[in-house]
Parts: C-alpha cells; sequence; structure tokens
C-alpha cells in the first residue's frame, strides 16, 4: 500500500509541476522511487519526460527547434544500459542539423556526476543521419539519469512527432508544439492508448520573419500521457512494432509564405502517378523491354507455350540468372541493364527486369509497392512514398492475378517471400490509375510427419522410420535450409531439434512426390535412450513441432500475425514390445478457439498390439486480434503441453 500511495504522490506532483521541473535537481519522492508495482519486469523507468517543438528566427534564418529533458530511474543492474545515449541528426544537400546544450547528469546516492563536453562524440550512421554518444558515469540501482538537448534543424519536413511509448515504462509524458499557421502538416495519432491531456489552441500573431510586417497565429498544442507501460516488441508473431506504438506523428503538407507563395509537400496519387512514369529510376526502367528482347533467346520471350507457361519460364530465368545482392532498392540508383549484365542486383533491379521481360513477352505486367513487415503498414489516406521500401511483379492471366518476386531461388511461381506477407500494396500501373491490391498468402501450408516406431527393450534403442510432407511456405522454407547446407549440417540440424540421442541413419528426398509446393522427406533414425526397465514411460513425439510457447506475454496489445494459415499434423504408430501391456495412455484434447478459426486435436489409442497416436493443430487464419490473445496463448500451451509432457506407459506382463 505504502508503494502504491507514493507512486501516485510522484506521479501527482509531476502533474502538478507540469512543465517547470528544473533540470538538475530531484525531489525526494524521485530519489526515493524503487519499484515499480504496474510492471515488476521492468529495470528502468522514464519519471518525467518533455518534448518540445516551435519555429523561432535566428541570424535572418527560420529554424525548426526541438528541446527535450528526460529523468530515468535505474531499478536494476538490467537497466544500465539506459546510461548509453544516442541522440540522432539529419544531413542533406549541404544541409544539417545542429544538437546544441546537451546537459547530462547521474543523480547517484545524492552526489550529481556530469557527463563531460569532452566525453560526447559523433557517429556517422549512414549517408544522411548521424548521432551525438554519450554514456552517463557512476551508474548504480537507483541513480536517475537526467538530461536534455536543442536540435536545431532546416528541415521543416522532420517534425517528427513524439513518441509516448518506449521499451521502458514512463510515468509521465509531455509533449508540446506551437506551429505558425504558415506550415500545415497532417497529423496522426497512432497505437491504442488514451491521452491524458490533447489540448489545442491558437495564439495570435505568435510567428514573424524580420522585415516583414506580416505576422502569422500559431496553433499550440499539449499531448500527456501518464502511467504509461513499456511496449513489449519483442514477442514472436508480430509486425512491425511501429505499427502499435503509441506515438504522434507529423508529415508537412503545405507551407505558405508571407508573400502568398505556397507549396504542396503532400500529393495526391494522381500527382505520384504521373511523377511515376517519368522517374528514372522506376518508371523509365520500366521502359527497357527492347533492351531486353535485343539480348535474350527470342524463343524465350515469343515461345509457343501458353501465357501462363511462359510466365513462369521467364521468372525461372531471371531467379536462375540474378543474384540478389540482399539490398531492396526502390527510388534511388536502380539501373536494369547494369544489373543484368552483372546479374547481381537488388530487389528492384530484378523484378523490374522480370515485368520488362513479361511485357515484352505479351504478358501484361505493373509494378507493386509494397512494405515489408518489418518496415511498417503504408498509411491509405494519402500518398507516403518513404512508406514503401519494396518492389514485386502483379500479373493477371486468365482470370487469375499472380504476384511474383524472383530474389529467392527457391521460391516457387506465385508466393511472395515471409518479408512481403503485409495486407496489401499499391500497384502503380504505367497507363492508367494506380490502385491498392490485398496481398494474400499461400492458403494450404502444412507439416506433416509420420512415423512408425518399434521399441528395442532388450538393447534400450527407439527405431523407426519417418515421412515428412511440408506444402506450401513449410516447404519453401525446408529448401531454402537444404540449399544453405550440406547433407550433412542439415541432417545435424534435424538431430539438434529433437530429442537427445535422435539419430538419423538414412535419409532421401522423395523426388516423385515432390514438386515446387511440396516437399517430401523419408528417413530411419535410431534413439538410445529407452530404459530397459519393469515400467516404460515413452512419449510418442520423437519429433517436435515447437520445443516452447512461443506466447509468453500475460497481456498483448497487439495483433498476432503469423503472415499464413497453418497446419501441423503429427502421426504415430509404436509397436507394443513383447511381454509388455499399455497401463496408460496421455488424456485426449479437443479443444478449438471461440470462433472456430484455430483447432487442436490430440488422442491416442490400443489398436491391434499398437498404440496409434494423432495430433493436429490448424490455425486457419493467419491474422487474429489481440481481444483473442489469451485463447492463442492457451491453445499453444495445449499444443505444446501435450508434445513435450505426454507419455505412454507400458508395463511389464
Amino acid at each position: 500500500m505504502k508503494r502504491i500511495l507514493l507512486f501516485l504522490v510522484l506521479v501527482n506532483s509531476i502533474l502538478a509541476i507540469g512543465q517547470d521541473l528544473e533540470f538538475g535537481e530531484l525531489s525526494i519522492i524521485e530519489s526515493e522511487f524503487r519499484n515499480y508495482d504496474k510492471d515488476t519486469t521492468a529495470h528502468a523507468i522514464y519519471l518525467y519526460e518533455k518534448g518540445e517543438n516551435y519555429f523561432e528566427v535566428r541570424r535572418n534564418y527560420v529554424w525548426l527547434i526541438t528541446t527535450y529533458h528526460a529523468k530515468i530511474k535505474i531499478l536494476d543492474k538490467e537497466g544500465f544500459s539506459e546510461a548509453d545515449i544516442t541522440i540522432p541528426y539529419y544531413h542533406s544537400d549541404g544541409k544539417t542539423e545542429r544538437v546544441n546544450d546537451i546537459k547530462a547528469i547521474s543523480h547517484t546516492n545524492g552526489v550529481k556526476y556530469n557527463v563531460m563536453d569532452s566525453n560526447i562524440y559523433d557517429v556517422e550512421v549512414s549517408e544522411r543521419w548521424s548521432e551525438k554518444r554519450f554514456t552517463f558515469s557512476n551508474v548504480q540501482e537507483g541513480s536517475v539519469l537526467e538530461y536534455t538537448y536543442e536540435v536545431q534543424s532546416p528541415f521543416f519536413y522532420n517534425l517528427h512527432g513524439w513518441e509516448f511509448q518506449d521499451h521502458i515504462p514512463k510515468l509521465y509524458t509531455e509533449y508540446n508544439a506551437k506551429i505558425p499557421g504558415n506550415y500545415r502538416y497532417n497529423r496522426s495519432l497512432l497505437g491504442n492508448l488514451a491521452l491524458n491531456v490533447n489540448d489545442a489552441t491558437i495564439k495570435s500573431n505568435c510567428f514573424s520573419i524580420p522585415g516583414v510586417s506580416a505576422e502569422a497565429d500559431c496553433e499550440v498544442l499539449k499531448y500527456v500521457m501518464k502511467d504509461v507501460p513499456a511496449f513489449k516488441g519483442d514477442e514472436e508473431y508480430m509486425l512491425a512494432p511501429s505499427n502499435y506504438r503509441s506515438r504522434l506523428e507529423f508529415e508537412l503538407s503545405e507551407f505558405e509564405g508571407f508573400d502568398g507563395r505556397r507549396e504542396k509537400f503532400t500529393k495526391s496519387w494522381k500527382d505520384v502517378d504521373k511523377e511515376f512514369r517519368t522517374d528514372r529510376d522506376i518508371g523509365g526502367q520500366l521502359r527497357k523491354k527492347n533492351y531486353f528482347e535485343r539480348n535474350l533467346p527470342l524463343e524465350l520471350i515469343t515461345g509457343k507455350e501458353d501465357d501462363l507457361t511462359r510466365a513462369v519460364n521467364l521468372y525461372n530465368f531471371v531467379k536462375s540468372h540474378y543474384r540478389w545482392n540482399g539490398k531492396y532498392g526502390i527510388f534511388r540508383d536502380n539501373n536494369v541493364k547494369k544489373a543484368f549484365d552483372e546479374a547481381i542486383g537488388n530487389v528492384a533491379e530484378i523484378n523490374i527486369t522480370l515485368i520488362n521481360l513479361l511485357n515484352a513477352s505479351g504478358i501484361d505486367a505493373d509494378l507493386m509497392l509494397l512494405s515489408t513487415r518489418m518496415h511498417g503498414l503504408p498509411k491509405k489516406s494519402h500518398p507516403i512514398m518513404s512508406d514503401f521500401n519494396y518492389v514485386i511483379a502483379k500479373l493477371e492471366i486468365e482470370g487469375t492475378t499472380y504476384l511474383l518476386d524472383a530474389t529467392e531461388k527457391e521460391l516457387p511461381f506465385g508466393m511472395l517471400p515471409y518479408r512481403c506477407l503485409n495486407y496489401y500494396g499499391r500497384v502503380m500501373d504505367l497507363d492508367g490509375a494506380s490502385y491498392w491490391y490485398d496481398i494474400a498468402p499461400e492458403k494450404l501450408n502444412v507439416r506433416s510427419i509420420r512415423v512408425q516406431v518399434e521399441l528395442d527393450v532388450e538393447n534400450g534403442l527407439v527405431t523407426g522410420v519417418c515421412d515428412e510432407t511440408s506444402l506450401g511456405y513449410d516447404a519453401y522454407f525446408k529448401r531454402s535450409k537444404i540449399a544453405s547446407l550440406s547433407k550433412e549440417e542439415y541432417l545435424e540440424e534435424i538431430e539438434k531439434e529433437n530429442m537427445d540421442g535422435f539419430f538419423v541413419k538414412e535419409y532421401e528426398i522423395v523426388r516423385e512426390k515432390s514438386n515446387e509446393k511440396s516437399l517430401v522427406e523419408h528417413f530411419s533414425f535410431e534413439l538410445e535412450n529407452l530404459e530397459p526397465t519393469g515400467t516404460i514411460y515413452f512419449n510418442p513425439f520423437l519429433i517436435r513441432f515447437f520445443k516452447n510457447n512461443p506466447f509468453k506475454a500475460e497481456k498483448r496489445s497487439y495483433p498476432v500475425d503469423f503472415g499464413y494459415s497453418k497446419r501441423f499434423d503429427y502421426m504415430a504408430s509404436i509397436e507394443i514390445p513383447e511381454g509388455y501391456l499399455v497401463k496408460d495412455l496421455p488424456e485426449s484434447i479437443n479443444m478449438a478457439l471461440p470462433d472456430g478459426s484455430g483447432i487442436l486435436r490430440f488422442n491416442t489409442n490400443e489398436i491391434q498390439g499398437k498404440v496409434m497416436v494423432v495430433f493436429s493443430l490448424q490455425l486457419k487464419s493467419a491474422h487474429y486480434k489481440s481481444a483473442g490473445y489469451h485463447y492463442i496463448k492457451e491453445l499453444f500451451r495445449n499444443a505444446v503441453a501435450s508434445q513435450n509432457q505426454s507419455y505412454i506407459v507400458l508395463e511389464k506382463e
């Protein structure tokens, strides 16, 4: 109770003081804060965070100013990493942002330790981004790390907004902005958390430029959230954290000068379509079909096969011709002719080559922009081209639409890499208007295992044969792994994934039953862990789909996204050793998600001297809302438990 009261007093004191907190001073409550009962796993916590954006004239130039002030409490040793601070700043076309007035103090046991200017350094991160970096000194459990700085920017489109939610909790986080009416921004509040303060007012005549008599009114914004939970973005089966983390985003829409001059930054899709057709790196590269007609065997392009066969042949040709350099590429420095000659290219160059070849062959193909799973979902409200980081080909043959990406050697025709399974993309039709198009993953994705097992009690051996069939994405992942490893390395992987002592004796791919979307493997195995005793406890899952439940969090505020529907089947026939009887079998499981979109079945029976085991887990949807997280977690808990904790008990007669 005392801790709760202390927490409430601290939050209320921060709210009361608000923007008047003085740098370098701690309250008694801030110094004595030790635990955060709402998240006992937290290693550090923001006691206070405040940022502000405004426009200011300095030396006859208008700058976008950002100020920042934060206090972070270190709760235990695992929170020491919060002492490493990075402040990003942008530079482009001879201009650069400036980071000014960095002040940093670690408050430890009543003593203030300043970070000296000599310990603050710059690191170049990329062509356009650098960082100021420093580390607090004398950090211990209970330390409060306080720092403040200013960023002076000539780039008005770099009004980034505010991250209300971070990887550690925040007791109080506040964002303020004062935006002159000359600068118009689209703004979006993302995430599921509600604001505690949401104020927007107009201040008259708040901004002017020396030598200009006119003055602009300003929109004054104040947003506050308190008691913000940490964003647990390390859970499995999720899209980009940026889709769900609570934050405020700005995008410069239009600028109007005091002289009446207007400049638009946010374009319509009609504007984008027009620019796209003449763009050198994209639209211009899509008009190279004549080059490929001159440099490829004529029969490859103008063969007598039907359109689908010809499209498959061209797709396979591009896959085999190119080596993907691992880069995405999209709007800069694309050169399909150079890439084709060198047989190496980025995603854009490879897939634009494919589009050119399909068009040269008389098959109408368009380029489709999309965003990868870890890049975030593109906004549909208006064009934001930085939302896209990937291009694929879209074509339609006899009423069936195909989405193609020729970067992956083992990827079948009509399937996209897992990284591309991100709901939708924008099709850029050079002869018409662009439009949104949904990404539909492969529907039949199955991993099916059948084993026949014999128990050699006298020699303490388990022997058997396994037939494993993989379909859809499961086959694609398997083929990719097989292609990247030697046979010995691949068999070692199989052995490591299963029980201790599991040994693969013979292995083969059943070619006559396999194709590009299915893979059938057959192998014999041996397991040396059967103890010859009067009672045998035997786990029938010699090959397992899951070692642990991938869903560990108590709650989840964002959806579960598998990317595609899945099915796992396991069937085992276990011969009962001579002289033994079945004493006990595992309990059966038959459960389903409330809406029937997921099913788990597990059953064992004794039939004619054998124990028959049937296990099936079906996930009929690729996406599950956060409201159903508890049911998904429980479904997987039972699936994992049935594999790891189920035992057939055999007793000697």
